[in-house]
């Protein structure tokens, strides 16, 4: 297997006369099967040879030692690497060799859990409030990836109770409530503090019904006020959105696959949820139409689905989309193929509304969506029709855009001003 990544016999005799020479061929095996492509394999066995040097000069030498290992490993590495280069830069140094070493130590060590890809999983409070994510779920009805929000939300709540040694839940107080929202407030925004305060506010408000405290807080969780209509929805022209799709590569399977993700968020004004959502079965090419199920606002809305669309979506199935049993539409174009989360599509409209120059706060595929209710508001469909379109739950959500004329506003902009007076 080696043979086919290195053509000098010397390379590939000095990788299996090393200690860990049987395990790495193994692990280009596993690598090839994954479908990672040849080039990303010829990055890593070197890689990964220098590592079993390394941690046989520092005393390896069963492989249960091997995670001990990889952090001076990690560390070393960045700082020769890393000299003269920014620390952000030697960060990410570190993050991209920690990958393939920890990938090997795990196929080698089962128990290991390594550090780079790591996720947390367990539930906050789960010993002093164990049922308050089934009352979530039972009581409330809320769907999960609301209930990964709560569980981020109150992780951090945690570890600040953790930090402060506020151990049981008994201790809590107005102040300790009013302290911990200070500090949150210093590094998040409004939004991101209105969710905090929400989700904790819930959770006390559910252990005082438990009676695991003795009164009810959760009036003293007081979140940032926010004004009615008081934000302008970071919409786009349609110029900027030109601008935007001609700056995709669609002659390379990512361009392919980028272009018809770009076209379904501002042409129906999907959420990035919803795209990455997209199966195979969703789209009805007979009838023309592409059923967006399990919206935000519990329902599913059938579209017609528009030539320019039907055609990319085409383009990227036929010549990009890897080969797999999976439903999923969109994929990561390199191995392991997995369908592309909402993160991914956002980050992909993100990237080309900054390749195009586009300037706008936050940008990501809700601009994207925001331009998409702005064009139909400016073209004076009723607000009702333009909520059912993109999927608002609240009419309050479509009303925000008709608080400024946009393009008149753009107007008066480029004017002298004569026509004001």
């Amino acid at each position: 297997m080696l043979e086919q990544y290195f053509r000098k016999p010397d390379t590939v005799d000095r990788i299996r006369n090393c200690w860990l020479g049987e395990p790495i061929e193994s692990y280009v095996t596993w690598l090839s099967e994954k479908g990672y492509a040849a080039v990303n394999v010829h990055r890593r066995v070197p890689l990964l040879r220098q590592f079993a040097e390394f941690s046989w000069n520092r005393g390896a030498r069963t492989w249960k030692e091997l995670p001990d290992h990889i952090g001076p490993f990690v560390a070393q590495w960045s700082a020769d690497r890393g000299k003269e280069r920014s620390a952000d830069r030697v960060r990410q140094i570190g993050n991209e060799i920690r990958g393939p070493v920890e990938q090997l130590v795990s196929l080698l060590v089962p128990s290991f859990v390594g550090r780079g890809r790591s996720r947390v999983t367990s539930e906050p409070f789960v010993e002093e409030a164990p049922g308050f994510f089934a009352y979530l779920v039972e009581e409330r009805g809320l769907r999960q990836a609301t209930i990964l929000h709560y569980g981020h939300f109150l992780r951090v709540f945690e570890a600040y109770l953790n930090r402060v040694g506020v151990r049981r839940l008994e201790e809590l107080s107005p102040a300790v409530l009013s302290a911990f929202v200070t500090e949150e407030s210093r590094r998040r925004g409004k939004t991101s503090m209105t969710g905090m305060c929400s989700t904790v506010r819930v959770f006390l408000r559910y252990i005082h019904r438990e009676r695991l405290i003795g009164r009810d807080l959760s009036q003293a969780m007081e979140g940032p006020r926010k004004y009615r209509l008081s934000n302008v929805p970071r919409s786009i022209t349609w110029d900027e959105v030109r601008r935007m799709l001609e700056s995709v590569d669609r002659r390379c399977a990512v361009g392919k696959r980028d272009y018809a993700i770009l076209l379904l968020l501002v042409t129906y004004g999907l959420r990035a949820r919803e795209v990455s959502a997209l199966a195979l079965d969703d789209i009805d090419w007979e009838r023309e139409r592409l059923l967006v199920p399990e919206r935000k606002a519990g329902h599913c809305t059938a579209y017609p689905l528009s030539a320019v669309v039907g055609e990319a979506l085409l383009e990227y199935l036929k010549h990009a989309r890897p080969q797999t049993k999976q439903r999923q539409i969109f994929f990561r174009v390199l191995a392991p193929w997995r369908p592309m989360n909402w993160q991914a599509i956002s980050n992909r409209a993100t990237h080309y509304l900054r390749k195009a120059g586009v300037r706008v706060r936050r940008p990501g595929s809700h601009t994207l969506r925001h331009t998409c209710v702005q064009r139909l508001i400016d073209a004076e469909f009723p607000l009702k029709t333009i909520g059912d379109y993109v999927g608002h739950r609240s009419p309050s959500s479509t009303e925000i855009y008709t608080k400024v004329a946009i393009e008149s506003l753009r107007e008066v902009a480029l004017g002298d001003g004569e026509a004001m007076l």
